[in-house]
């Protein structure tokens, strides 16, 4: 979702595919942030009172209809007039009235992307000869969207849906083969990290980057990731491990968390007692798999720029002016906020991972 908008202004609201100025104008809060598990939220705070508003308890701006409703299709984008970007996409779920003594009334609206409808479907029920990937297409087809799917993985005899959203069904089964699930307008999107395409971005200390948290953190780390199971064919006890080379394969260079923590604290294996693999290669994908969510996320950052439209989820990033160790490359949004407000404009407050620490000589 980077193409340039229609409109010059920011932020910019569209509400059925035409612009709505008087949004535009009464805009005194918007917040937009998603994660790794998708679906993309926006809540918005806007001046209720004004021309043609009547005040409580007669009716308020953007309550009545007139810009906004339940229901409403919902596009905004932000940014600098020359840098702006569609940064959501979705639905109107709530609206809200925000009443206080000698306060301008507060119109609120909350909206979710497609994903809400995911959300919002429970089931029970049992699916035979399928794979991850499979599940995802079929979820997507049954609410009427198109799918991207790409996260290889094994083939099931049973998986079941015991009481479950969709989307919690959904990100359950990405988190066994490392896969992200997100959404662009009616397509759903479940794809390994490797498979997905978002924005590069080079953010520098004292420009583009007006502050930054970094932590180097082996207490999550694990020298290998065990997982065991029983094969009732083959009558045998399944057992499958996954080490640091799994993480090393797709480091960019510099000490992974995975090794460091060998070398500091002896021996740390963890154990999945949590899923049963049937097979091997059932248990082979979950172990590498979890050992690339606890290797991808041994240095992180938190970090806040001057308002970055471009920056997603899934952005790769690179981070200058921050010093060694933590210099460079190799960064991964795992989650963006994008914020809107009277006194300090557009931000945009990140989360971002990297496997490795960077050499100091």
């Amino acid at each position: 979702m980077t193409e340039a908008p229609v409109g010059d202004t920011s932020p910019v609201f569209l509400v059925a595919g035409e612009v709505v100025g008087d949004l535009a104008r009464d805009c005194m809060w918007l917040d937009v942030s998603e994660g790794l598990g998708g679906l993309r939220r926006l809540e918005a705070h806007f001046k209720a009172a004004g021309a043609g508003a009547t005040g409580p308890p007669a009716t308020v701006l953007h309550l009545d209809g007139s810009t906004v409703d339940l229901g409403s299709d919902l596009r905004v984008a932000i940014g600098t007039p020359d840098a702006q970007r569609y940064v959501f996409e979705g639905v109107v779920s709530a609206l809200e009235l925000m009443l206080d003594d000698g306060d301008t009334p507060i119109a609120g609206v909350l909206a979710e992307d497609v994903l809400m409808q995911l959300r919002m479907t429970r089931r029970l029920r049992t699916w035979t000869q399928v794979s991850d990937a499979d599940l995802a297409s079929s979820i997507a087809s049954e609410h009427g969207l198109q799918a991207n799917v790409e996260a290889p993985g094994p083939r099931y005899d049973v998986v079941q849906q015991l009481n479950q959203s969709d989307l919690a069904f959904l990100r359950e089964r990405a988190r066994l083969v490392r896969a992200e699930i997100w959404a662009t307008g009616r397509t759903l999107h479940f794809r390994t990290r490797t498979a997905r395409q978002a924005t590069a971005l080079t953010l520098v200390k004292g420009a583009e980057l007006l502050s930054a948290c970094f932590t180097a953190d082996l207490s999550r780390q694990r020298s290998e990731v065990h997982v065991t199971g029983y094969d009732a064919d083959q009558k045998q006890i399944v057992d499958e491990r996954a080490g640091p080379d799994v993480v090393r394969a797709e480091a960019p260079g510099g000490r992974t968390g995975a090794d460091l923590v060998g070398r500091v604290f002896g021996s740390a294996t963890t154990l999945r007692v949590r899923e049963a693999a049937l097979n091997s290669e059932e248990a082979g994908s979950w172990a590498r798999a979890e050992m690339l969510r606890r290797g991808r996320a041994f240095v992180t950052v938190q970090g806040q720029t001057n308002g970055t439209a471009d920056l997603v989820v899934g952005s790769g990033l690179t981070l200058d002016g921050v010093g060694e160790p933590f210099q460079g490359g190799g960064y991964y949004a795992t989650h963006v906020r994008h914020t809107f407000d009277r006194t300090h404009g557009f931000r945009t407050r990140f989360e971002a991972e990297r496997a490795t620490l960077n050499e100091v000589s």
